[in-house]
């Protein structure tokens, strides 16, 4: 495997935890509704997924690693 891939998803599997697990117990002591929670886990996934994209986009085009 890769080791940009290997590092995207280590980082991005620990953060989505994180994340996930902060969002539903915040939700849950807020509103005590299951499909808020549902949703709320839905929107994170997503916005998560392309918050890691970029960054690791971002850090690899700093290096230099893809330019010709």
């Amino acid at each position: 495997m890769r080791h940009s891939l290997k590092t995207g998803f280590s980082f991005g599997l620990t953060s989505g935890i994180i994340t996930t697990l902060g969002l539903m117990v915040g939700l849950h002591s807020g509103t005590h509704s299951e499909l808020v929670i549902i949703g709320g886990i839905l929107t994170i996934a997503i916005a998560d997924a392309f918050s890691d994209a970029l960054g690791i986009h971002v850090s690899e085009e700093s290096e230099s690693k893809h330019t010709p």
